[in-house]
Parts: C-alpha cells; sequence; structure tokens
C-alpha cells in the first residue's frame, strides 16, 4: 500500500517537475505574479496523524496601485488520547483514556491591501485581514484599516517596507454549551470591537541569486488584545519555478477572554515546503 501510494505521488510530480524546470517570466509592470507554497506529512502505525498547510499569494504593481493578497491553510490530525473519570459498582473512581483520531489544527487566514503610489517610494494603502481559527479563543477575527507606507530599501539584495495606520478590528470569542439540559444548549459569547494601530514591516535579503530570507511582522495593537505575527523563511531555489522554503511563525495574543478552554497566549509554527512560482 505503501509502495503505491509513493509511487502514485511520483507519477504525479513528474509532470509538475518537467514544466518547472522552464524558465519562469519575469514579472512584468502591471501583471499578476505570486507563489504557491504547501507542505505535507502523513504518518501510520503506531501514531497516525496527518499534517497539511499550503500558501497562496499574488501581487501586482503598476506605475500608480501596488496590490497584494494572501490566502493560508493550516490543518492537522492526530490520536488523541483524553482521559475521563468514571465509577465502578462500589463507587471507586476510574480513570479511563478515550483515544480518537481528531483534529488538532484547523486555520484559515486571508488578506489583501491595495496601495496607492505617490511616489517611488511612498504610498498609502488600505488592507484586510481575516482568520478562523477552531483551536484559539476567537471563532473569527478580522481587522480593515487604512494607512502610510514607506519603501525605505529597494535593490538588489535587500528589500525593506514599513506600513503604519489606524484600524478596525472585529473579535468573535467562542460561546460555550450547557450540559446540565438535554439536549445541550449552545450561548453564543458577545463580539469586541475595537480601534487599533496597525503595523506592518515587510523585509527581504538575498544573499545570493538562489538563496533569500524574508521576514514579515504584523502588529494590531488595541485596548482589547493586541496580536503579533512573525513569518519568517529561509527559501532556497531549485530552479526557475521550484523552491524549498523552512518557515517559523510565532503567533501571540496578548490578552484572551477569561474562561476560554484555550489559555495559551503564542503559537509556534514550524514547516518545510515546496514553493511554486509563476
Amino acid at each position: 500500500m505503501n509502495k503505491t501510494i509513493l509511487a502514485c505521488a511520483l507519477a504525479l510530480a513528474l509532470p509538475v517537475a518537467v514544466y518547472a524546470a522552464d524558465p519562469a517570466p519575469t514579472p512584468a509592470d502591471g501583471q499578476w505574479h505570486g507563489s504557491g507554497e504547501a507542505g505535507l506529512a502523513l504518518a501510520s502505525g503506531n501514531a497516525k496523524s496527518q499534517n497539511v498547510n499550503a500558501k497562496l499569494t499574488l501581487k501586482k504593481e503598476d506605475d500608480l496601485w501596488k496590490y497584494d493578497f494572501f490566502l493560508e491553510a493550516q490543518r492537522n490530525k492526530a490520536n488523541v488520547t483524553t482521559a475521563t473519570v468514571g465509577y465502578d459498582a462500589s463507587g471507586n473512581p476510574v480513570v479511563q483514556n478515550t483515544t480518537q483520531y481528531n483534529l488538532t489544527a484547523n486555520r484559515y487566514d486571508a488578506g489583501a491591501s491595495a496601495g496607492y503610489k505617490f511616489d517611488d517610494r511612498s504610498y498609502i494603502v488600505g488592507a484586510l485581514r481575516y482568520e478562523h481559527d477552531a483551536f484559539s479563543p476567537y471563532q473569527y477575527q478580522y481587522t480593515a484599516s487604512i494607512g502610510y507606507g514607506y519603501q525605505v530599501l529597494k535593490n538588489a539584495s535587500d528589500e525593506l517596507s514599513l506600513e503604519i495606520g489606524p484600524g478596525y478590528k472585529v473579535q468573535q470569542p467562542k460561546g460555550a454549551y450547557d450540559y446540565s439540559v438535554d439536549p445541550p444548549v449552545y450561548f453564543k459569547a458577545d463580539s469586541d470591537s475595537y480601534v487599533v494601530a496597525r503595523g506592518l514591516v515587510n523585509y527581504k535579503h538575498n544573499f545570493n541569486e538562489t538563496t533569500s530570507l524574508v521576514d514579515t511582522l504584523l502588529v494590531e495593537a488595541g485596548s482589547e488584545n493586541t496580536f503579533i505575527q512573525n513569518d519568517l523563511g529561509l527559501q532556497v531555489k531549485m530552479s526557475d519555478r521550484l523552491a524549498l522554503k523552512a518557515g517559523y511563525q510565532v503567533r501571540h495574543n496578548t490578552d484572551i477572554p477569561p474562561g476560554s478552554a484555550y489559555t495559551k497566549k503564542t503559537d509556534q509554527l514550524l514547516t518545510t515546503n515546496l514553493v511554486y512560482g509563476f
């Protein structure tokens, strides 16, 4: 079975590899270009797990406008063992362990921005970001903002841009079930909305023609919560279209709703992905 799956995977990968050997077109002004990346890990046997992450980015820039769009997903499943306390016939407590194949991560992010350029360096930008995470204190979060951007560096080896401005954020905390009644009743929590200050720093360093380091820092600071996300990636080209990328992501919320089942304020994600540029 495993040999069959491996053979099928290799057969599917061959046309992609042949196509990827062709030189990638150089993005022209006013044309969309971007990249798609994905990572997959499957395990079976004594332990069973499934880890999938993917990301799509699209960009476009001309003399007056610059556009960015991204879509990101992470989904993990694994054997999860939970302990429940029961009682035997004599009334003594008995601990029972139950193992189920359940989701351990399920998150989707999407965002877009449009910037109007005053000159080669300065621009005004409007941005939207939406997040749904089944394993966080919030059911969903979305932010709309407007701000000022400045291209500090843009040369053969380094690129650095900064964005800052006000925004408006809406957070929906997860509700809770009342299991004292049958059937259980779900109580939806009230959503939070407040003004935030949004900051974005994009940096890229090209070590040479094949190896580059990219770091993106996003901050959404408000009175109810401050959200910080940093994405660090090291990318090595295998061809004009294909590359390997190692990524390290840190996400942090300074405040979480009281009574939430998810008490960790910081999430970390380490990935190794195949990247396809177009």
